[in-house]
């Protein structure tokens, strides 16, 4: 009798301890025992790894020309900021023939932040201000070649803006725009000069305008707007996200690099003609401006990126600061017949006869290289006639090009040390 009364607690336990392990493989089929399926069942099938996430192969010896372009009309009457729908046509056309391969300004950047590649000979095409005739004219044109495209907006040039006349492009038309896959930019809010101390116009809310010179609190109060604010009411206006700023006229310093950064741009762009590599800072990207009285620009930039189907060598960029240039990089100088220097004893050991200096206006220019002292400099005979100079310093160190550049301002009306007021933005008219 004791002996059944003690089997059927020990049968119940068994039948529990079965039961337990029937729930276990049920819940766990990469156990042992859901590895191996009865006769006739259907084995489940293999969980798949995660694929991993690579970057792809990009090509680091592509290279890219960047374009800006601003009005389009049929009659020129300012050269400097102005070009043919004819003639703006024919150098697209000329950019196809060529196989150059226009590709829109984030792939440019996606290819810098090494996450996309691009064919080796590209070219970007931006338009700087906010004109209407890019609207009307130059969007058409891009659509017949299938070309994308950047827009560079200084927020009060939009109709309605303080800067914004009668050939001012519309908000209403900057939405169309980015609704149809059109790149929309920051060019500041007024196109002045960003660095503290130069002249600017100031618009009280009657419509009155005051030339000044802002120093300190004032000053910073307004550099942000610029920088910082159009950006922010470009993003409100259209929901978008900006992330590239180009400079008006090419004159900035640290400070104002400083201030884009902090802002959340990714690039900053100049106007000083070259080929763009994948080792080119996205702190200073220059672009061909393309004017009516300087047709050759565009020609000498088709030859700056090659011929050949395969991109150039990359060339390392020097930070100008490192080479103690003169006149340095962001100042502004009172003669139009400067000095120009650059200490290149910090790079390594130069090949002499590789030494170049070209600057802007006048090409590559008969520089002087001391082997001793590493310092090349050329006296420019030439008055300069832009507002502002980019200088392109180029070596051989060690079979390997580097290169530097800056950009300084000139006093207009500058002839050897007179001053003279600086560029102030004027209004669309």
């Amino acid at each position: 009798m004791m002996i059944r009364f003690a089997i059927v607690p020990l049968l119940l336990a068994l039948n529990f301890s079965m039961c337990k392990k029937r729930e276990t493989a049920s819940q766990n089929p990469q156990s042992a025992g859901a590895l191996s399926p009865a006769p006739g069942a259907t084995a489940a099938p293999p969980v798949a790894p995660s694929p991993k996430i690579t970057k792809p192969v990009v090509d680091q010896t592509a290279q890219v020309i960047i374009f800006c372009y601003h009005r389009l009309v049929d009659k020129i009457r300012y050269p400097g900021t102005e070009i043919t729908p004819a003639a703006f046509e024919a150098q697209m056309k000329e950019l196809k023939d060529r196989g150059i391969t226009v590709i829109p300004m984030q792939d440019l950047l996606a290819w810098k932040r090494g996450e996309k590649n691009i064919p080796p000979r590209c070219a970007v095409i931006s338009f700087d201000d906010g004109w209407k005739s890019q609207y009307e004219v130059a969007w058409s044109i891009m659509k017949k070649f299938g070309y994308p495209f950047t827009m560079f907006i200084y927020t009060e040039g939009v109709a309605g803006g303080s800067l914004g006349g009668g050939q001012a492009i519309t908000w209403e038309q900057l939405a169309d725009m980015r609704d149809n896959g059109v790149d929309i930019e920051a060019h500041t809010a007024t196109h002045q000069d960003l660095r503290e101390g130069h002249n600017i116009m100031l618009a009280s809310p009657g419509g009155k305008r005051t030339k000044t010179k802002l120093t300190g609190p004032q000053y910073e109060q307004w550099v942000r707007n610029e920088v910082v604010g159009s950006k922010e009411l470009l993003e409100q206006r259209l929901g978008i996200k900006v992330n590239c700023f180009a400079v008006p006229f090419g004159n900035y310093n640290e400070h104002v690099k400083e201030l884009a950064r902090n802002a959340g741009y990714e690039a900053m762009f100049t106007v000083y003609g070259q080929p763009i590599t994948f080792t080119s800072p996205l702190d200073s990207i220059g672009r061909y401006a393309i004017e009516a009285n300087k047709p050759k620009v565009f020609a000498d930039a088709l030859k700056m990126i090659g011929t050949s189907s395969g991109g150039a060598a990359a060339v390392a960029e020097v930070g100008a600061k490192d080479l103690a240039t003169q006149p340095a990089d962001g100042d502004t100088v009172r003669t139009a017949l400067p000095l120009i220097k650059a200490n290149l004893s910090g790079i390594g050991q130069i090949e002499p006869g590789s030494v170049q200096i070209r600057v802007s206006g006048l090409g590559v220019v008969p520089a002087n290289f001391d082997p001793k002292t590493g310092t090349v400099s050329y006296q420019v005979t030439q008055k300069l006639r832009d507002k502002s100079c980019t200088v392109i310093v180029s070596a051989k160190s060690q079979g390997k090009k580097v290169e530097a550049h800056w950009t300084f301002g000139i006093e207009e009306g500058a002839t050897g040390g007179a001053p003279a007021a600086k560029p102030i933005a004027t209004p669309k008219r």
